[in-house]
């Protein structure tokens, strides 16, 4: 079973490429399913002032879903289309994210950290954000918010749960304990994780999470589900047979799918 769960299209600003070249090149490089999984619009920022091409307008959010929609029906029989959002977890949103997660028809919601307050961590153009910080600090800061947005019942899976290591910014204390503090709260809340292959293209030059957490999740009993986090139609796919080999290393057998909010286990 090949399956790719987390993609992004030009809506969001910062990717390139159609929802349907995206499902095209789906069927291209035979998956069997595809998730589209856009960024939920900004909503603890002023979009008009903060960094740009950061996330879809509130306004698009509709028509993206019509859209995924729409290309599930015209590409059934020739890949399955699951119709997804990048569901950023922000504290003290919780209502209005609430009320974007209940609006839709969603296959499965992602449940991402990407900010800390107003400091996106995942954004190139902020990496100074970590200059005089402690370092430890904002690992737990992170990883208490990972735990948050678990207990909230909003999300299907966590996403890329260990991307503050994304720009090699790391304590020099060991965190395995905030790591496995992290998935443990995956496990009591009854969610799944993601292995994200963009790690490897990035500055940690390694998963999401780490090999080490992936041994651990499997431990736990913690499904998995695969994405590329393509934000280029040529993109999607990419890096996922390193990743079945790893989920293979860690003990995993099966993948997660999710279908109106249900999760399913399938042999890979």
């Amino acid at each position: 079973m090949f399956i790719d769960y987390h993609t992004h299209h030009a809506r969001c600003g910062h990717a390139v490429g159609e929802l349907e070249e995206y499902v095209k090149r789906g069927i291209e490089i035979g998956l069997a399913q595809i998730g589209l999984s856009d960024h939920m619009p900004l909503l603890h920022v002023d979009p008009a002032t903060y960094y740009p091409e950061m996330a879809m307008p509130m306004e698009e959010l509709p028509r993206y879903v019509e859209e995924c929609l729409s290309l599930k029906e015209k590409y059934k029989g020739q890949i399955d289309v699951r119709v997804g959002l990048e569901g950023d977890y922000i504290e003290g949103c919780e209502e209005q994210i609430a009320a974007i997660v209940n609006a839709y028809p969603w296959d499965y919601v992602i449940g991402s950290v990407h900010f800390l307050g107003e400091w996106d961590i995942t954004d190139f153009r902020q990496t100074h954000g970590w200059e005089g910080r402690d370092r430890l600090a904002v690992y737990e800061r992170y990883y208490d918010a990972i735990a948050k947005a678990a207990a909230t019942g909003f999300y299907d899976y966590i996403g890329h749960i260990d991307v503050i290591k994304r720009f090699g910014f790391k304590p020099e204390e060991d965190v395995t304990h905030l790591e496995n503090a992290a998935l443990e709260a995956v496990r009591r809340h009854g969610m799944a994780i993601e292995l994200n292959a963009s790690g490897l293209r990035t500055p940690a030059a390694e998963m999401f999470p780490s090999q080490r957490m992936l041994a651990y999740a499997r431990e736990l009993g913690i499904p998995i589900t695969l994405g590329s986090d393509a934000h280029q139609p040529e993109r999607l796919g990419q890096y996922l047979e390193q990743a079945r080999a790893a989920l293979k290393e860690a003990g995993y057998t099966q993948l997660a799918t999710f279908n109106c909010r249900k999760l399913t286990l399938i042999d890979f």
